[in-house]
């Protein structure tokens, strides 16, 4: 189903056009083989892709086209694209693939990528894929299996290669020549102690600039980074990223070497990650394209009522000076300038919290400046709006003391505004509540609350 990497570069003199795009009219081609039936048509369109796009091309595809597309290579699937899919389009695939065709490609796999493959059938459709594997498959998958969502144990690959500190280099390289059971790729080797507990680590470019007669133990990193199964995937991320790591070691309670993940890996859960934290500050779901419109819909309606329980507060707030606005129109005009501005200033507050959050860029022990910073920032430029959109009230409607309200509404708003921002997402990170989550709908409405009441207290002080 793919072409290697050395087939590839043979046809085409630049990396870019290796890997041929899913373009829409790719997708139609495939489609109206899908409906002619013809097969070889279909393997002749697929065959030059990359498996990451063979993937692409079945999350594009309709239900009833995934079916078909499925029944016609399903028995040649590649490992990798399956690997490859989104939650949503793997589970149609699975379905609608032998459970003996499945149990091929997961024995073909990475560790890692069998479990990914499986963490999200349900249990009935995972325990009959996991009969149809070798005993060894089945343990390896399993273990993995045991080890909590979202934790290192679920990225660790078990092939790795480690050597006794009493073996020298040249021990060592012979070893690489020999075992046939050494991972595909690997860059760094595990130094262990008769107890498999990991004491160091060496990089292939050190093993073979050293002498054949040095023991390995004299030129490792005794100071590797090991982490213990059961750590969250965001902190493998945040260590891999802080320490320019390609791969790690993960030890098990007892503090046995059982694992390695690699970067490729945690370049899957930085992105899972960071998409996740978009979507959630939105109020949707990853699956929502691939998902049907009654489940899209229940995912988005929820948060679409909380919302419209926060802007029937601010409305309330708005009834209780209507006698102010019945008296002077433009109050009613320039009101949705005030609560938009507070909104905006807010939510970039709220955004650069999140991802600092995220980050760990922000701390218990910057936090104090950070939240003075971002008091600064919204005093700043609630004061170079204010000046703006106070002159245009004025002129507008050619009355100094609306454009001062108009100017010290600004003022107030934006301030609680760049407050709120970065108050509201580390009081909720204090409280373990997922920042990206909740804190859109408090920020928004307290700025909507206090924008349109400090604008309309003041214009019924100040104007009436």
């Amino acid at each position: 189903m793919t072409i290697t990497s050395e087939k590839k570069a043979s046809e085409s003199e630049s990396n870019l056009d290796d890997v041929l795009p899913v373009s829409p009219e790719l997708v139609a081609e495939i489609i109206h083989a899908l409906e002619i039936e013809d097969k070889n048509q279909i393997i002749f369109l697929l065959e030059p892709l990359h498996s990451a796009d063979v993937a692409d091309v079945f999350e594009q595809l309709n239900g009833y086209h995934r079916k078909a597309l499925t029944s016609f290579i399903g028995s040649d699937m590649e490992p990798e694209v399956l690997s490859e899919l989104d939650d949503r389009a793997l589970d149609h695939v699975i379905t609608e693939m032998d459970d003996e065709d499945v149990a091929r490609a997961i024995t073909q796999m990475e560790s890692d990528d069998a479990v990914h493959v499986l963490e999200d059938m349900d249990a009935e459709d995972q325990r009959k894929i996991i009969d149809a594997l070798s005993d060894e498959d089945r343990i390896v998958v399993e273990e993995g299996l045991s080890f909590p969502e979202d934790s290192a144990g679920r990225l660790l690959q078990r092939t790795l290669v480690s050597v006794p500190g009493r073996w020298t280099v040249g021990a060592v390289i012979d070893y690489f020549r020999t075992d046939e059971d050494l991972p595909d790729e690997f860059h760094l080797v595990f130094i262990v102690d008769p107890m498999h507990h990991p004491i160091g680590t060496a990089a292939l470019n050190k093993i073979v600039r050293s002498d054949s007669d040095r023991l390995i133990s004299d030129i490792m990193d005794e100071d590797p980074t090991i982490v213990p199964v059961d750590m969250d995937q965001e902190e493998v991320a945040y260590l891999f990223r802080q320490y320019d790591l390609t791969s790690m070691g993960v030890v098990d309670d007892s503090g046995r070497l059982i694992g390695v993940i690699t970067v490729d890996d945690v370049v899957d859960v930085i992105e899972e990650e960071a998409e996740e934290d978009l979507m959630r500050m939105a109020g949707v779901h990853e699956t929502d394209i691939t998902e049907s419109i009654l489940e899209a819909s229940k995912n988005r309606v929820i948060w679409l009522i909380v919302n419209l329980a926060t802007a029937i507060l601010a409305s309330m707030v708005i009834a209780a000076f209507d006698a102010t606005i019945e008296q002077m129109v433009a109050l009613a005009v320039l009101m949705p300038i005030v609560a938009s501005m507070g909104g905006n200033a807010g939510t970039q507050t709220m955004t650069v919290t999140v991802r600092a959050i995220a980050t760990r860029d922000l701390t218990s022990s910057n936090v104090k400046r950070i939240v003075f910073k971002e008091f600064s920032i919204a005093l700043v430029n609630g004061v170079i709006i204010a000046i703006i959109i106070g002159g245009l009230s004025w002129v507008w409607f050619d009355s100094m003391p609306l454009g001062g309200v108009m100017a010290t509404a600004m003022i107030i708003n934006m301030v609680m505004a760049g407050l709120a921002g970065i108050l509201i997402p580390i009081a909720l990170d204090k409280m373990d509540i997922d920042p990206a989550l909740a804190s859109s709908i408090f920020v928004t409405t307290i700025t909507d609350v206090v924008g349109f009441f400090s604008f309309l207290w003041l214009a019924s002080v100040v104007l009436l």
